[in-house]
């Protein structure tokens, strides 16, 4: 009887690869990340198909990795299968992108197994020449990567299937092909589960075409302005090293991958972000979006309300917190950015979030948890309630308390700035109750009242050798309301 084996394959390089040049247009980048999404779906159904085996050996599949269950009697032609997609993943991507693959027999306790698999595959992303010949010719990388065109990622998003032959440049096509598969947002057993929703162009002479950045960024309300949202799962990593078998393993990994696929399609189908997101990414357990800047501001506090009550209703019998929050940040474009530049700043961002703390969202400069970022909405409304009183002090205002958070954070330790700071954060209370007083209106009075407390402080003046500390929310309302009003 033969044994049974594992095979575990991943993809490197991928945030490289995203971003690395010639970019010639954003499409570019969409056309890379659609590529990324099928190539993992594809290459073991392609390999299964190959050797004549039953597409239930296929564990799991997508967001950049897959896992495969066979017999030791193919072991060495799935090698060879899998150094050939390898040679040919390299050669469409320039180089940037490597498939790497662990191999190991399904023998004893699944915890043992899972370490041999991690063990193997670390041997492989460690030493990525380890299995190059020395003394081969030199290959050089292409210097272009002519099959991610627009065209490409235009046909990407509208095929119903995809396909799959052993000579093809790009692993992948939209055409005749030896293997295919059909391709839905749906959930389907048989065929490949892609998310693909985008808002369409009203400018383009052709119709169905994409919205471009420029036009997103028309849509947003207050300042036009585009950016990429990108989130992922705390934890995740640690999740699947505690689970107890591969049926565990495969149904999780499933699970996150489905979510995230299904809740960004529905999501970016809403009213309100219909016309003002794309899909740009949806992994196993993470994702990226871009569009209009306020649409992902709320995108991103709906994806985060719809994961938490996704992960309470299917995580509830394991214990502890892993892979039960999602962190997020958003970035937003500067001037003469491309999207392969916001998506990587999106990606610092992101680090630095998740660094700092979890459960969190990077947005305007701060790491905030996602109840300061409910209350940084109800600020922001109330900033601007507030600026639309003062009329055409509004701008003055709101640049005022933008400044105090800007010197309160560039504070060190030296006690004259820091008084200094004190003494202004005062005027700037005496100005705003000396502007406030005239209006007697009792709403107004607890909306001065309310913004001194949660923004200013009640108590600004800390404790003696301590530095000021000003509420992090407080700066996220106040750039969030100047960019919506353009105050």
């Amino acid at each position: 009887m033969s044994v049974q084996i594992l095979i575990q394959g991943k993809l490197l390089g991928l945030d490289d690869f995203l971003t690395a040049a010639p970019i010639s247009s954003d499409e570019v980048v969409v056309a890379r990340s659609l590529w990324i999404s099928l190539v993992c779906e594809v290459v073991p159904r392609a390999l299964l198909a190959e050797l004549e085996l039953a597409r239930v050996l296929l564990g799991s599949s997508g967001g950049g990795q897959f896992l495969l269950v066979l017999t030791d009697a193919v072991r060495e032609r799935a090698e060879q299968f899998l150094r050939q997609s390898a040679a040919q993943i390299k050669a469409a991507t320039g180089g940037h992108v490597r498939l790497v693959w662990a191999v190991t027999e399904n023998l004893g306790d699944w915890t043992v197994v899972r370490k041999r698999l991690q063990d193997a595959m670390r041997a492989r992303e460690s030493a990525p020449l380890a299995q190059e010949r020395s003394f081969a010719p030199f290959q050089p990388a292409a210097a272009e990567h002519t099959i991610f065109t627009p065209e490409f990622a235009q046909a990407l998003r509208t095929t119903s299937a995809i396909g799959w032959s052993p000579d093809l440049p790009g692993v992948i096509t939209t055409g005749p092909a030896k293997r295919a598969w059909p391709v839905s947002a749906n959930l389907s057993l048989d065929g490949i589960t892609l998310s693909r929703q985008y808002a369409h162009s009203e400018l383009a002479k052709t119709e169905g075409e994409p919205a471009t950045t420029a036009e997103l960024a028309s849509r947003a309300t207050g300042q036009p302005a585009w950016g990429v949202l990108r989130g992922d799962v705390d934890l995740f990593g640690l999740r699947l090293r505690r689970l107890q078998s591969i049926e565990e393993h495969v149904q999780l990994s499933m699970l996150y991958k489905h979510f995230f696929a299904g809740e960004l399609e529905v999501l970016s189908m809403g009213g309100e972000f219909f016309r003002r997101v794309n899909i740009l990414y949806s992994g196993g357990d993470d994702f990226a979006v871009y569009g209009a800047w306020d649409a992902l501001v709320l995108f991103a506090g709906e994806m985060q309300r719809t994961f938490h009550r996704f992960a309470e209703e299917n995580l509830k019998e394991f214990p502890g917190a892993e892979a039960k929050t999602v962190t997020m940040a958003m970035a937003i474009a500067g001037e003469g950015q491309n999207l392969g530049q916001v998506y990587a700043q999106a990606g610092r961002d992101l680090a630095v979030a998740k660094a700092a703390d979890k459960d969190c969202i990077y947005l305007f400069g701060r790491v905030v948890e996602w109840k300061q970022l409910a209350d940084a909405a109800d600020l922001k409304d109330a900033v601007t309630r507030v600026s639309e009183e003062f009329k055409a002090a509004g701008r003055q205002f709101v640049n005022e308390l933008t400044r105090i958070y800007a010197k309160a954070q560039s504070v060190t330790e030296s006690p004259a700035d820091h008084e200094r700071l004190l003494r202004r954060a005062y005027r700037f209370q005496r100005r705003y109750n000396r502007a406030a007083y005239s209006r007697r209106e009792k709403e107004f009075q607890k909306l001065r009242t309310h913004l001194i407390g949660e923004i200013v402080g009640r108590n600004i003046r800390p404790a003696a050798g301590k530095q000021l500390r000003l509420r992090p929310a407080g700066v996220v309302a106040i750039e969030w309301a100047r960019l919506s009003k353009e105050v």
